[in-house]
């Protein structure tokens, strides 16, 4: 039997099989100082995004020897300290398979948001305006995407977007993708440039400097949209904010921030951006998944 931490929620169907299948299984979440302390007695952790487990944490587990096995429910690991967990002989996983159209279809959202004034509409009608001729919208038939980083979720993007008859564009550190032939490979400055929506499906810099910057966001044409569904920190939010104030930038969707909640309320109160609290893999479907995937890695490795 092992005893198994679930501290930020996880599919009700997936928690009962680990219970039917022997284990103790406890659903809280602990702020750092207290899961300091509660870690020591469990062999699994699994967390979403809102717990982090560094150095701190993972040094008090070591202390009683209990915790072999962190799971990141999701795809990003930037809240665990994956290699010291690992230097101190504790296995780190996640479950990127689960949530790539989950995802992918909530960047899709946002260009849809963005495009038609969805979500600024919203907003107006329901105060008594009537904006009809200030919303006059563009189409994302016949535009181009720009994918910045063609991993699971980029293609699954790449695939909805073709449906629509959008030409897609990609670049990704590992080069061209040799099973996509549909799709066009280019350098990130031809990417900037020539894209009418771009949107970013990267894990961000090793340094934490932003994908995105001041700099990116010149050489992109006049009135692009961009999509962020990825990290918080691959857009600099302060450039981001004067493009768009600028009208550089059309519009942005945001579905991450560096804090999460968010204290940028000029940036989520901008009219023309379209936010989402970090909501990418929240789908009934990929909750699922992402539980039938932890069954499997615990299976695995015990």
């Amino acid at each position: 039997m092992l005893r198994i931490l679930v501290t930020d929620g996880m599919d009700k169907g997936s928690v009962q099989t680990l219970k039917d299948m022997g284990h103790e299984v406890t659903e809280q979440f602990f702020e750092s100082e207290e899961l300091k302390e509660q870690v020591k007695g469990f062999n699994v952790v699994i967390v979403r995004s809102a717990t982090k487990v560094r150095k701190d944490i993972i040094d008090s587990a070591v202390e009683s020897g209990n915790l072999k096995l962190i799971i990141r429910g999701g795809v990003g690991v930037d809240n665990i300290d994956v290699a010291y967990a690992e230097s101190k002989g504790i296995k780190v996983r996640n479950t990127p398979k689960a949530s790539s159209s989950a995802v992918a279809e909530l960047a899709l959202g946002h260009m849809f948001c963005l495009a038609r004034f969805i979500g600024i509409s919203n907003v107006t009608v329901r105060e008594g305006k009537w904006n009809k001729k200030q919303y006059k919208g563009i189409e994302l038939s016949g535009k181009t995407l720009g994918l910045i980083g063609f991993g699971r979720i980029g293609r699954e993007l790449a695939k909805k977007a073709k449906a629509l008859e959008m030409k897609v564009i990609y670049n990704d550190i590992l080069g061209p993708a040799k099973d996509c032939p549909e799709y066009s490979f280019v350098s990130l400055d031809e990417l900037l440039a020539d894209s009418d929506f771009i949107s970013l499906h990267v894990p961000g810099n090793e340094d934490e400097s932003p994908v995105i910057g001041k700099l990116e966001f010149s050489k992109m044409k006049d009135g692009v949209y961009i999509i962020n569904c990825a990290r918080g920190g691959v857009v600099d939010k302060a450039a981001l904010l004067e493009a768009l104030n600028s009208g550089k930038i059309a519009g942005a969707g945001i579905d991450v921030f560096p804090e999460e909640p968010t204290k940028n309320l000029e940036l989520v109160n901008q009219e023309r951006v379209s936010v989402t609290p970090h909501i990418g893999a929240s789908t009934k479907e990929a909750q699922k998944r992402i539980g039938q995937e932890i069954i499997s890695i615990i299976k695995e490795n015990f």
